[in-house]
């Protein structure tokens, strides 16, 4: 469990260094202070190489701030997930110089599931052939989900269902159509943009390639790199935090989804009906191997995580 931490402060008036995040994460205040945090050598060591991990990944989380990265990542770590591509439990997405904790779908259902209450828990996405029907009402769904792996891929997205059932029976199932979600993800994802918006593409030409590739860190988001990802934890979200039972684990996850973990550790929130903004693009980065940042060791660092 991760505890409550004061990292160390450093001496006034001390002159600010460049450094890699990988190099800030390693200095010694900061190890103390996440190891105080997280009570073990061999955690530390591997939360280090996880979040250390992400950020390479991720190019645009080198702008960001590192101490918004390390309390998104102490947060995941206090709920036992990883930020791990492959596992997909939750994200560390770049939004205005700070590192956003972001939730996948996965995540959603490796806490419902560890929660004891659920019987089943499902989501997917339904492809162009396979929806017969879906009654609201009843909430019954009638489809003939393609068989062959490869062709269901391949095949188009039309909707995404999800649905859960509790141990004692009670079963809750919503379906939406895809045009829903892409009209929802335009109104709430402040890094999305369903029609051509300022210096961006309508997401319709972004889907075929239409695009500048110089302008790629204008779609780094993962509503446009994995749509139907991002859709079904969106179903996810809606069904579990509707109707379903959430363990104190759960509503920790689900409260600080889409949000920027201060140091204090408030909340800020940036996915949210908003105006839509014009984006500017990063500053000119040197060679990878030269990729600098400049910060403070742990000055400004003051409570990394509350229990």
């Amino acid at each position: 469990m991760v505890k409550n931490q004061i990292v160390p402060q450093g001496e006034k008036g001390e002159k600010q260094e460049k450094t890699s995040f990988s190099a800030v994460i390693n200095k010694p205040a900061y190890q103390k202070a996440i190891l105080n945090a997280l009570s073990d050598h061999k955690a530390v060591k591997r939360f280090t190489a996880s979040i250390v991990s992400a950020v390479t990944s991720t190019p645009q989380l080198q702008e960001c701030d590192p101490m918004s990265i390390v309390s998104a990542g102490l947060l995941g770590e206090s709920l036992n997930l990883s930020p791990s591509q492959q596992l997909g439990h939750y994200y560390f997405v770049p939004f205005k110089n700070k590192a956003t904790f972001v939730l996948g779908y996965k995540g959603y259902i490796q806490l419902a599931t560890r929660s004891g209450y659920y019987r089943k828990i499902n989501v997917l996405p339904i492809k162009k052939g396979e929806l017969i029907s879906f009654n609201p009402l009843e909430e019954e769904i009638k489809a003939e989900i393609i068989q062959d792996e490869t062709e269901r891929e391949n095949a188009s997205t039309i909707g995404y269902y999800a649905m859960f059932e509790y141990l004692n029976g009670f079963r809750k199932a919503i379906y939406w159509s895809r045009q829903k979600m892409l009209s929802y993800a335009d109104r709430y994802s402040a890094n999305f943009s369903l029609e051509a918006n300022g210096n961006k593409v309508s997401f319709a030409d972004y889907e075929a390639g239409n695009y500048n590739r110089k302008d790629e860190w204008k779609y780094s988001g993962h509503w446009y790199k994995d749509f139907d990802g991002m859709a079904c934890k969106t179903m996810l979200r809606q069904l579990i935090g509707k109707w379903g039972i959430m363990s104190i684990e759960m509503q920790r996850a689900y409260e600080a989804d889409m949000g920027v973990i201060s140091e204090n550790g408030s909340i800020d929130y940036v996915d949210a009906p908003t105006e839509k903004t014009v984006e500017t693009p990063p500053p000119e980065k040197p060679a990878p191997t030269e990729i600098k940042e400049t910060y403070e060791d742990s000055d400004q660092f003051s409570t990394i995580m509350n229990s």
